[in-house]
């Protein structure tokens, strides 16, 4: 007999898993194949740490947009972005692209995996120039390279923590630290933390590097107007993006200038945020985390767990 969840949740999972592949579509609109070759663990594999936190959707998306807000408080790392991304005119595209990159690295075979990893090499080797202050800048930089990564993985984890209805289980998250900084190494980054002690120690380091700037105004400004469509009545765009800002640490908040008032609303977005997620792993049993771990002959139910 059908649980009450399912019965309850049955009339959502549909638009749901229409409006997540389109508006983030399976393989990032390329050609991923993530069925083949057969027992191809990709770069991770069914008992990494990593699968299982990338397979919680409402966690990456808000941590994906929580990133994105930590990243708007770095100068360089912001210039690069300032010069080189249409980013005024397609946000979306940018998110959609981080989640091609991410899903594919995680997911991927490995050769597939590598090969995204060379494309994205290249393409940070042209992004060069020169910060307001009139320091240079490189996206292959490896000190920013690091700031990127840090920031994606440490919102990424909260997401985790605070939508997947699953406890993290001690040790887990020095795990998918220590896992993830391959990525980032393979891309050119360097010294890059590899536990939640070195994450923290890093972001103190770092803040005295950090600027809240017109610049980070304008784009955090685009991004509060995102188009983000979302499938259930009840939703709107700004519980995503107000649930990613309430995965923000407490000094970059007092960075950001967040008031009290939208604080509070972030609280609010995070709960009603977390409330639903459970529709979203139930119509989203055919994504690519599943459709990985059909390569390796494991079930996707095996990353509900930490056993």
């Amino acid at each position: 007999m059908p649980s009450p969840l399912h019965l309850l949740t049955h009339p959502a999972r549909e638009p749901i898993r229409r409006w997540v592949l389109s508006a983030f579509p399976r393989n990032g609109g390329g050609t991923i194949d993530y069925d083949h070759p057969i027992g191809d663990p990709g770069l991770f594999g069914p008992d990494s740490a990593t699968w299982r936190i990338h397979s919680d959707f409402p966690g990456m998306l808000a941590g994906g947009l929580a990133a994105l807000m930590l990243q708007t408080l770095h100068p360089l790392a912001l210039a690069g972005v300032w010069d080189h991304s249409n980013f005024r005119d397609d946000l979306l595209g940018r998110l959609r692209r981080t989640t091609a990159f991410v899903g594919g690295t995680t997911y991927a075979p490995h050769e597939q995996a590598q090969q995204l990893i060379e494309r994205v090499k290249h393409i940070h080797a042209q992004v060069i120039g020169h910060g307001e202050d009139g320091r240079p800048y490189a996206a292959d930089d490896p000190h920013l390279l690091t700031w990127v990564h840090v920031t994606e993985a440490h919102s990424f984890l909260q997401g985790y923590r605070r939508f997947s209805h699953i406890t993290l289980p001690a040790g887990a998250a020095d795990r998918y630290y220590d896992e993830v900084r391959r990525i980032a190494e393979a891309l050119g980054a360097r010294d890059v933390p590899a536990s939640e002690a070195e994450v923290t120690a890093y972001f103190r380091h770092m803040r005295s590097e950090l600027i809240y700037s017109e610049r980070s105004r304008v784009v955090l400004d685009i991004l509060s107007r995102v188009r983000l469509p979302v499938p259930i009545a009840g939703l709107s765009r700004n519980v995503f993006l107000l649930a990613g800002a309430a995965l923000l640490p407490e000094w970059a908040e007092r960075m950001l200038q967040r008031t009290p008032l939208q604080r509070a609303q972030a609280r609010l977005a995070a709960r009603a945020l977390w409330s639903v997620s459970p529709v979203f792993r139930a119509a989203l049993k055919d994504g690519i985390a599943s459709r990985a771990c059909a390569r390796v002959s494991v079930t996707s139910e095996s990353l509900q767990s930490w056993a």
